[in-house]
C-alpha cells in the first residue's frame, strides 16, 4: 500500500502538471487572439503561428514521436499531430494565412484534454476523501506520557489512547471510557455509535467525545482501515468486460480509422483523373485531404477510452461512500445483471443473537406467574457456560449472579446442564436431558431453541429462544423483488420449522433448511445451473462456513463488519455495516453505471459515426469536427462523474 507521503507527491505532481497545462492554454489563447490583430503575413506571421503551436502542442507531438518510435503509431496523439500539420501544411501551399483551424484543433483538444484530467482528478479527490480512513499515528503510553507512533509498529495487544476528534487507527476492545464513534465513512451510517467498556471497536471510527483506552485486536495491516484501503486501490485494476472491449475497441479502430482518412484523402481524386479527367495535380487532392483531415480529428476515441473506465470508478467510490465496497470494475459489472440473491440465515438475515420469545408450562400456556423463576433457575445453571444459549438467558435475566447460591453444577455434552439453586436440584437442557433424567418434557410447537426446565425432579415448563431478525431484513427482500431480482433463497442449518417461519416473515420465495456447509454448495451449484440462462446469482452470507458458497457464486457478498476474515476476502462484495438492505442499492448503483457506460458508448459513436459520414460528403468542416471529438468527450466525462452519486439512489 502506499504510504501517505507518496499519495501526496503523486497528488501534487498531478496538480503541478494541471496548473502547467492550464497556464499553456491560457497563454495560447492570449497570443492567438493577439495574432488576429496584427496585419502581419509571410513567414513571419507562420513563425509566429507555429511558435503558439508548439506551446499548445509540444507535448503532444512528443507523444506521437514516442509513440512511432515504439511501435505504437495509431492512438489519439497521432491522429492530432497528423490533422495539425495536415492543416498547416494546406494553409501554407494556398498561401491564404489561415493558420487559426491548425491552432483551434491542438487548442482545444488541449481543452479537452484539461478538463478531463480536472474531473478524473476530482473524483479521486472526492473518493480519496470519503475514504480518507487511514489514521496517520497511533497514542501509546511511554515514559509517563502519551506518544504518536506509526501505526504499522503497534502489535497487536497494545494499549492505545483516542482522543476525542482522533481516528481510531486499530481494531481493538475499550478498555476503559465512553464515547460516540463517527462511522460513517466505513458504513455510511450517519448516526454515531455509542461505545464503553467492553465494546469492539474498528479502525477508521472517529472518535467524537470520551477519551478511550482500547487494547489493540489485530496488527495494523489486518485492521478493518487496512483491508478497506486495498479493496478499494485493487478494484482499480480489475477491469471490465466494457472497459476491455472498449480497449480491444481502440486498438482496431483508431489504425481503421488512420487508413479511412488515408484512402479518402486519395481514392476520389485518383478516381476523378482517371474516369472524369482531372488534372493531375496538388489541386485535385486539395479538397480531399482537408475532408481527410477532418475525418481525422472526428474519429479520435478519447471519448470512450477516458469515459469508460471513470464511469465506473465513479461507481466503485460512491458505492464506497455508501458502506459498500466492490472490488472491481468486473464485479460491479457483474453485479448489474443479479436477478436471484442467496441468503445465509443466521448473520445475515438475522443478528445470530438469541433472545427469550416464550414460557410455557405442560399445558402450554403462558406462566405470568412462573417466568420469572424458570428463567432466573435458567440463568444461574447455564451461568457457569460459555454457550451462545447460555448468553442469551443471562442477557434476558438481566440482573447478576449470585453464584453462592449455585453447587454441584454438571454438564452434559449436547444436551444441557443439571445443578443445586439454593438446595433444589435444578435441571436445564433439551428433550435429551430431560429423559436422560427419567422426566417427561412437554413438546413444544413454537419455533425456535427449546430449554426444558425441571425443578427437584418434576418438569417446570420451557423457555423458547429465537434468533432475532434484523429490522431491515424484510423490507430488503421487499426492496430486491422491486428492483428487478426474480427470486430470493435461503439456506440455513436450523430446522425446518424455524426456516420456514423466519422465511415467511421476511417473504423469501424458497428454503432449504437442516444443511451442512457442504450441503449449501451443492445447492448453490443446483440453483446455478438453474439460472445459468436466467441472470446472475449472488450470495449473501457472514460466517467462516460460508467462504466456500461465496466464492463459487456469481457474485459473494459478505456482511463486512461482523463477518469472518474468510467471508471478506472470499467475497467480490462486502457490506460494512451488514445491512441486508444495502443489496439492493449495490444492484440498482451497478445497473446506474452500467445505464451511463452505455449512454457514452451510444453518444460517441452515434454523434462520431454520424459526423464521419458528413465528412466524407464536406458537410463537416474542421470547426464541427472539433466539438465531435473534444464537445462529445467533455459530455461523455461529465455523464461519467454522475456514478459517483448515489445517495439517494
Amino acid at each position: 500500500m502506499p504510504s501517505l507521503k507518496d499519495k501526496e507527491k503523486n497528488q501534487e505532481d498531478m496538480n503541478k502538471k494541471q496548473r502547467h497545462t492550464l497556464a499553456r492554454i491560457v497563454i495560447a489563447i492570449i497570443l492567438t487572439v493577439a495574432l488576429q490583430f496584427l496585419n502581419l503575413g509571410g513567414w513571419l506571421m507562420l513563425s509566429l503561428y507555429l511558435m503558439v503551436y508548439l506551446i499548445i502542442g509540444y507535448d503532444i507531438l512528443i507523444k506521437a514521436w514516442r509513440g512511432i518510435l515504439n511501435g505504437r503509431v495509431f492512438d489519439e496523439n497521432f491522429l492530432m499531430t497528423v490533422a495539425t500539420m495536415g492543416a498547416f501544411a494546406l494553409a501554407i501551399y494556398e498561401k491564404s494565412g489561415d493558420y487559426l483551424e491548425a491552432i483551434a484543433v491542438m487548442l482545444f483538444y488541449q481543452v479537452g484534454e484539461f478538463f478531463q484530467s480536472y474531473a478524473v482528478g476530482k473524483s479521486r479527490r472526492n473518493i480519496a476523501a470519503l475514504m480518507d480512513i487511514r489514521p496517520d499515528y497511533a497514542n501509546i503510553y511511554e515514559n509517563g506520557g502519551i506518544v504518536k507512533v506509526d501505526p504499522d509498529d503497534v502489535e497487536t495487544g497494545s494499549t492505545i489512547v483516542v482522543q476525542p476528534g482522533e481516528k481510531i487507527p486499530i481494531d481493538g476492545i475499550v478498555l476503559s471510557g465512553e464515547s460516540s464513534l463517527n462511522t460513517s465513512a466505513l458504513t455510511g451510517e450517519s448516526l454515531p455509535r455509542e461505545v464503553a467498556k467492553g465494546d469492539e471497536v474498528i479502525s477508521g471510527s472517529v472518535n467524537l467525545s470520551g477519551v478511550l483506552e482500547i487494547r489493540t485486536t489485530k496488527e495494523f495491516g489486518d485492521s478493518t482501515v487496512s483491508k478497506i484501503l486495498e479493496l478499494v486501490e485493487d478494484s482499480a485494476s480489475r477491469k471490465s468486460k466494457s472497459e476491455t472491449f472498449i480497449a480491444k475497441f481502440a486498438r482496431i479502430y483508431t489504425p481503421a480509422v488512420c487508413y479511412g482518412a488515408l484512402a479518402l484523402a486519395l481514392l476520389p481524386p485518383v478516381f476523378m483523373m482517371i474516369f472524369k479527367g482531372a488534372p493531375f495535380d496538388f489541386s485535385t487532392f486539395e479538397t480531399w485531404i482537408y475532408r481527410a483531415l477532418v475525418f481525422l480529428v472526428i474519429s479520435c476515441p478519447c471519448a470512450l477510452v477516458v469515459s469508460i473506465p471513470l464511469s465506473f470508478f465513479a461507481g466503485i467510490g460512491g458505492a464506497s461512500r455508501e458502506g459498500i465496497l466492490v472490488k472491481g470494475a468486473n464485479i460491479l459489472e457483474t453485479l448489474s445483471k443479479v436477478k436471484t440473491v442467496v441468503f445465509d440465515k443466521t448473520g445475515t438475515l438475522t443478528r445470530g443473537v438469541f433472545e427469550v420469545n416464550a414460557f410455557h408450562d405442560n399445558d402450554d400456556k403462558d406462566l405470568d406467574e412462573r417466568k420469572a423463576v424458570i428463567l432466573e433457575y435458567a440463568a444461574i445453571a447455564e451461568s457457569p457456560s460459555s454457550h451462545p444459549i447460555a448468553k442469551s438467558l443471562l442477557r434476558a435475566y438481566g440482573r447478576k449472579i449470585d453464584r453462592s447460591r449455585l453447587s454441584d453444577v454438571k454438564e452434559y455434552s449436547g444436551h444441557g446442564v443439571t445443578a443445586v439453586i439454593d438446595g433444589r436440584q435444578v435441571a436445564a437442557g433439551n428433550e435429551k436431558l430431560m429423559r436422560r433424567l427419567g422426566i417427561e418434557p412437554c413438546h413444544c410447537h413454537s419455533a425456535g431453541t427449546i430449554v426444558h426446565i425441571a425443578i427437584d425432579n418434576k418438569y417446570a415448563g420451557h423457555i423458547v429462544l429465537g434468533d432475532v431478525v434484523k429490522p431491515t431484513s424484510a423490507a430488503a427482500i421487499n426492496d430486491l423483488h422491486r428492483s428487478g431480482v426474480t427470486e430470493t433463497v435461503m439456506l440455513t442449518g436450523d430446522t425446518a420449522k424455524v426456516a420456514e417461519e423466519t422465511a415467511g416473515k421476511l417473504g423469501i420465495d424458497k428454503v432449504f433448511s437442516q444443511l451442512l456447509p457442504a450441503d449449501k454448495v451443492k445447492i448453490l451449484e443446483d440453483i446455478l445451473q438453474e439460472k445459468r440462462n436466467c441472470g446472475k446469482v449472488a450470495f449473501a452470507g457472514d460466517g467462516i462456513n460460508d467462504a466456500p458458497v461465496l466464492t463459487r457464486a456469481d457474485i459473494g457478498i459478505a456482511m463486512g463488519a461482523i463477518g469472518s476474515d474468510a467471508a471478506i476476502e472470499a467475497a467480490d462484495v462486502v457490506l460494512m455495516d451488514d445491512d441486508p438492505l444495502k443489496i439492493g442499492k449495490a444492484i440498482r448503483i451497478s445497473r446506474k453505471c452500467l445505464r451511463i457506460v452505455w449512454e457514452n458508448i451510444v453518444m460517441a459513436i452515434g454523434i462520431k459515426g454520424i459526423c464521419l459520414i458528413l465528412s466524407i460528403f464536406g458537410i463537416v468542416n474542421m470547426w464541427l469536427a472539433i466539438f465531435a471529438d473534444v464537445g462529445v468527450m467533455i459530455l461523455a466525462v461529465l455523464n461519467a462523474i454522475r456514478a459517483m452519486y448515489v445517495k439517494r439512489i
